[in-house]
């Protein structure tokens, strides 16, 4: 995001620090004082980079709320305010090994020592948690207060009192002294927290930072003191005597008084050393027991800590050595097979849990066989040709919203013994044979209806949003449903009011649902036998039948029958070709079907496949026979958007994101959901983000929805 500083003219660079400073401020807000952060790790240090190369580059506009300048965010309403004697200030960080060496030469420049003079630093792991000043008087503890925006932070005095590793009274220390460290939940506490949330139907937690940081900042300390939090500590801020005369000897002396202190602190003598300790610390991330996001090295000697002093934020003498947001080494600790809607055998890595980019990761997708046997799609040697095994030691990654997947394996810690993962040739859900086609990576199940996990999940592709989206029937109730026995196949919900509306067993007494809640999932049922044609297509789950090309059948066949006809044409085309007296090309069935645009070879085989199945086509009929089908609107060629690839962001205020899709698509209009070179029109309605803003980089024609609105002729 910073590559682009240089070429920002001098207007464009204020827009974007006002840009930057509402979303930095938002995000300290979020993090620090709502314990809900919107952005990740990683991206919330590129909008602080790419801030200060602009103030850098334009320093006459650094702003009086720059980002550059504040620390946290402003305390929380509800909790009395405490202001801290000592600021508690936020550190500098650092992304790579040769960082680490700059700082080294930066403190040796400023103290004026050579580059092979002495100077030792200790190495700390950096804990994901929530800052905390405990304050003592006379070895009593007074006060607490979180750091809130550094100089004024929220009492929570009575909720530091419940946490075990958080002494109330010391003996033999300083008269005042005031003990900073961080509050944080342990993996296994916070698994265990979530587990009784959920059973109590509570609000659960993305990570163990959010839910010590929640714990902490209740108003109810009797809440806290039912939650499992540790505290850390690793300095200080007012002293009415010194803990030592360095860093390491400080922080030994707070162990003494009774404060935990981390095992994984060291000394080192100069940055090869500190980033051999950065080393060690990340290969025992994810088997340490609770999060953290990096290494903060600090300079030991005490004096040259006071001579170093303090920029307007952070302090010269201390840095932070972060960890890359998006990736984690953790251990495999077996393999399962998933069975999907299409038959896919899909293997997936179960984890010992770690956090990569906010979340706590256990799972991870592992493709297919080929891709645990360490050959890539192509066949080619991938992660230099290495395996992954049970046992094995494995870096994952995750980037955004993508599902973590692992990236490689170290096989020096491969334990002894540990076999070469076999990929099983029968279904694990129903023991059908499972068959891997030729030009297929994915091994598929053959039982198709017959096996349990390829029906509940088209049933929950079924009830999707993009395809029949039932009132209060989500996921969750369709699976409840199978499991009940009550729903086999989607037209049993469509008979479910039948079944289960009177008698005995009615939906009404199950758990969870009542009169008016079991009547209103009928009503709402009964509402969706009146289809779109595109949504039927699409809800039956045909693999390599998606959205878009479901409209594409829809426009171009009138009906079901006169699609079924084709097809069953079709089916008979494809068996005269394999007996070698056709070319399906120029086959009636086969070309029209071709000739649909967006309609290929693959599609056209699948679709055979799914129709010739004799159980899976009598469930298509028997659904087919309780609907409405409505033809799809014949898309316009002559529309002012005809053609054009559109991309709706923001709020839109007149109709919904779904009624704009779809009246875009009868205009003739292409919809996409992420805006590139290919886009001709973004309509951006308020709180309208970084696709906005792509749109405006890319010079892409941008309306606002009236304007939308008037250029499609209905305002």
């Amino acid at each position: 995001m910073a590559d682009d500083v240089q070429s920002l003219t001098e207007a464009e660079a204020a827009d974007e620090l006002a840009r930057l400073a509402k979303l930095l401020a938002a995000a300290n807000k979020a993090y620090h004082a709502d314990d809900a952060p919107e952005i990740s790790d990683a991206e919330y240090d590129e909008l602080k980079r790419r801030n200060a190369a602009i103030e850098a580059r334009f320093p006459s506009l650094k702003r009086a709320d720059s980002p550059s300048d504040q620390v946290g965010a402003a305390p929380a309403t509800g909790f009395q305010k405490i202001t801290h004697s000592v600021p508690m200030l936020s550190l500098a960080n650092a992304f790579s090994d040769e960082d680490v060496r700059e700082f080294d030469a930066s403190v040796r420049k400023y103290l004026g020592l050579a580059s092979d003079a002495a100077l030792e630093f200790t190495a700390e792991p950096k804990i994901d948690g929530l800052s905390l000043a405990l304050r003592y008087e006379h070895g009593k503890l007074v006060s607490a207060a979180t750091r809130g925006d550094g100089n004024t932070g929220e009492n929570v005095t009575a909720n530091a009192r419940t946490i075990a590793d958080i002494p109330t009274q010391l003996t033999d220390a300083p008269d005042l002294l005031e003990v900073r460290g961080e509050v944080y939940m342990s993996h296994a506490d916070f698994e265990a927290l979530n587990a009784r949330q959920a059973q109590a139907g509570e609000k659960t937690f993305a990570n163990p930072r959010n839910a010590a940081a929640g714990s902490l900042r209740q108003l109810d300390a009797s809440v806290t003191a039912k939650r499992p939090l540790r505290y850390f500590a690793y300095a200080w801020g007012s002293l009415s005597a010194p803990l030592a005369d360095t860093q390491k000897g400080a922080i030994d002396r707070l162990a003494a008084l009774g404060f935990q202190i981390n095992p994984l602190t060291a000394l080192c003598d100069g940055p090869e050393a500190m980033i051999a300790h950065y080393a060690l610390i990340e290969e025992q991330r994810a088997t340490l027991g609770y999060d953290i996001d990096g290494v903060v090295y600090k300079v030991d000697d005490l004096t040259l800590q006071g001579r170093l002093g303090f920029r307007s934020t952070t302090p010269r003498w201390a840095i932070a050595h972060k960890f890359p947001a998006e990736l984690a080494w953790t251990r495999l600790e077996g393999i399962d097979i998933q069975v999907g809607r299409t038959g896919a055998l899909s293997p997936v890595a179960r984890l010992q849990p770690v956090t990569v980019g906010g979340v706590v990761v256990s799972n991870a997708t592992l493709h297919n066989e080929d891709y645990i046997a360490g050959l890539g799609g192509d066949g080619q040697p991938i992660r230099g040709g290495k395996d992954i095994r049970v046992g094995d030691w494995v870096q994952v990654y995750r980037a955004g919203d993508v599902i973590p997947k692992v990236a490689d394996v170290d096989l020096s810690k491969r334990p002894e013994g540990a076999e070469p993962f076999v990929f099983p040739d029968r279904c694990p859900e129903c023991d059908s044979p499972a068959i891997r086609e030729a030009g297929d990576a994915v091994r598929r199940c053959t039982g198709g209806l017959i096996c349990p996990a390829q029906a509940v999940e088209k049933l929950k592709h079924f009830v999707s949003r993009a395809a029949f989206d039932i009132e209060g029937l989500g996921a969750k109730q369709a699976e409840q449903f199978f499991e009940d026995g009550w729903v086999r196949e989607p037209a049993d919900i469509f008979e479910l009011e039948a079944h289960y509306g009177s008698g005995l067993q009615q939906l009404k007494n199950r758990e969870g649902w009542g009169d008016k809640s079991a009547a209103n999932l009928f009503a709402a049922i009964a509402e969706k036998r009146r289809i779109d044609f595109n949504r039927l297509l699409f809800g039956l789950g045909i693999r390599h039948l998606g959205e878009s090309a479901a409209k594409d059948l829809a426009r171009h066949f009138p009906d079901w029958s006169a699609l079924a006809s084709t097809v069953d044409q079709a089916t008979t085309e494809q068996a005269r070709d394999d007996a070698g007296r056709a070319a399906l090309d120029v086959s009636p069935a086969w070309s029209e079907l071709l000739a649909i645009d967006g309609v290929g070879r693959t599609l056209v085989s699948s679709l055979i496949q799914a129709f010739s199945n004799e159980d899976e086509r009598a469930s298509f009929e028997r659904l087919v026979a309780l609907l409405d089908i409505q033809p799809l609107e014949a898309a316009a060629t002559d529309s002012p958007v005809a053609g054009k690839t559109v991309v709706f962001t923001g709020t839109l205020e007149k109709m919904t994101r779904a009624e704009a899709k779809a009246r875009a698509e009868v205009l003739g209009a292409k919809v996409s959901g992420s805006v590139s070179a290919k886009t001709d029109l973004v309509v951006a309605g308020p709180g309208a983000g970084s696709k906005a803003k792509k749109a405006a980089d890319l010079g892409i024609e941008t309306l606002d929805e009236d304007g939308w609105l008037a250029l499609i002729g209905e305002a």
